[in-house]
């Protein structure tokens, strides 16, 4: 019993010390920072505003490059085919 008293005594005088090392105060104000602006509200609420307004809604690098073929699907087959009958096309664990 006693041991654990002390134990627990000390680890309260541990938690309470702890509490007077903070060198600021509690809503961590050393960290908001300070601007000096020359603009208007209205200045910033109408750039964002043309920003959206021109912004693209498509991720950067995912457009597609489309390309309409005028090639026979079976005849793209026979020439891949006979490709790779050839040799001109490895297969395998034959490469190049």
């Amino acid at each position: 019993m006693n041991k654990t008293a002390r134990i627990l005594s000390i680890a309260a005088v541990a938690a309470f010390a702890s509490f007077g090392a903070q060198a600021d105060e509690a809503d961590a104000s050393q960290f908001a920072t300070q601007f000096q602006t020359n603009r208007t509200r209205a200045e910033v609420a109408s750039e964002a505003a043309t920003v959206a307004a021109t912004r693209s809604q498509e991720p950067a690098g995912s457009r597609v490059v489309t390309y309409k073929s005028t090639a026979d699907r079976a005849a793209v087959r026979a020439q891949a085919a006979e490709a790779l009958r050839t040799g001109k096309i490895p297969s395998g664990e034959f490469s190049m």
